[in-house]
């Protein structure tokens, strides 16, 4: 069966916040205004939604299919892809998501391992996903890699063995680890018709240095214009240029864990730069301090020279 999209996931994507009203509810209203800034602003056209920026884990089901339908209903025809976050802690709620996806239109999906009760081996977590990805045949099927909070650390480069033939519709993964060897056995045994997309921003540049094909994060929704840049200096060869730009983000993300950086923070940082009503995060993630807010975003304009 022919995928809805057979364009190869590359460049930078953006890990969507999930807009909230400020009394905790999902703000569908915002979405639009949220499409053109990365567009016009930032310069991003692709997006991943309800992953972990966009506090998918939080959200109820039916939280979840409202946002993604509303961002694949304001996306369409002006974004190049909507990749839909569907992973859940269990099955059939992974598969229901899945199986939404195709009916909202979305361009591909994405799911991370279940993470309480934890696949043990590559085996049962290949079958698992091979269960969620079998409810939309026709979307490109994404991993999503991120053991910091999954706790699973298998290897990825040992989950891929044989998944061609197990999930057709494969077409790569969302790498968020600092393991850079295994990131590297990972893009130097896939087929090239996949791509491995980097998630730990702030080391950007080292994973495209090992062959990354694009990144998948956070900071792109108001950092994408100089995160651009980095890929196109690194492809002209320009390394002691990307080298530069590369350091300013870590610089920025350094201040940012000193004071505290987290989910919260980060969606407060994002309303400072954009202006969008974006609202606080959800309980356990706690709204960003004031001072802590000021502290960032002074950082945020001293370092790229913005007023």
């Amino acid at each position: 069966m022919a995928l809805s999209t057979e364009k190869k996931l590359t460049g930078l994507v953006a890990a969507t916040f999930t807009p909230f009203t400020d009394q905790g509810e999902v703000n569908l209203e915002e979405i639009g205004p949220y499409i053109d800034y990365l567009i016009t602003t930032q310069g991003i056209n692709s997006i991943f939604v309800n992953g972990t920026t966009g506090e998918g884990m939080s959200l109820s089901l039916a939280e979840r299919k409202l946002v993604a339908e509303a961002w694949c209903q304001k996306a369409k025809g002006k974004m190049e892809q909507v990749i839909v976050h569907v992973g859940c802690s269990n099955l059939k709620e992974s598969q229901e998501l899945a199986h939404h996806a195709v009916e909202i239109g979305a361009d591909g999906i994405a799911a991370i391992s279940p993470h309480f009760l934890k696949p043990r081996s590559a085996e049962p977590l290949r079958a698992y996903l091979q269960k969620v990805a079998s409810m939309a045949p026709s979307l490109p099927f994404y991993y999503y890699h991120i053991p910091a909070l999954t706790a699973v650390n298998l290897p990825v480069s040992d989950l891929l063995e044989g998944m061609e033939a197990l999930i057709p519709s494969f077409r790569g993964v969302k790498f968020s680890s600092s393991d850079l060897m295994d990131l590297g056995q990972c893009v130097n045994h896939i087929p090239p018709h996949w791509s491995i997309l980097y998630g730990v921003d702030e080391q950007l540049l080292a994973a495209l240095a090992m062959g990354a094909h694009g990144a998948v994060g956070s900071t792109y929704n108001y950092l994408g214009n100089h995160m651009k840049k980095l890929l196109s200096e690194f492809e002209s060869g320009n390394l002691a240029q990307a080298k530069t730009l590369q350091f300013q983000l870590q610089e920025l993300i350094s201040h940012a864990v000193k004071v505290g950086f987290d989910v919260g923070v980060n969606k407060q940082l994002m309303v400072d730069v954009s202006g969008l009503r974006l609202g606080p995060p959800r309980l356990p993630i706690m709204p960003c301090p004031k001072a802590h807010a000021a502290s960032i975003k002074q950082k945020y304009q001293q370092i790229f020279s913005i007023q």
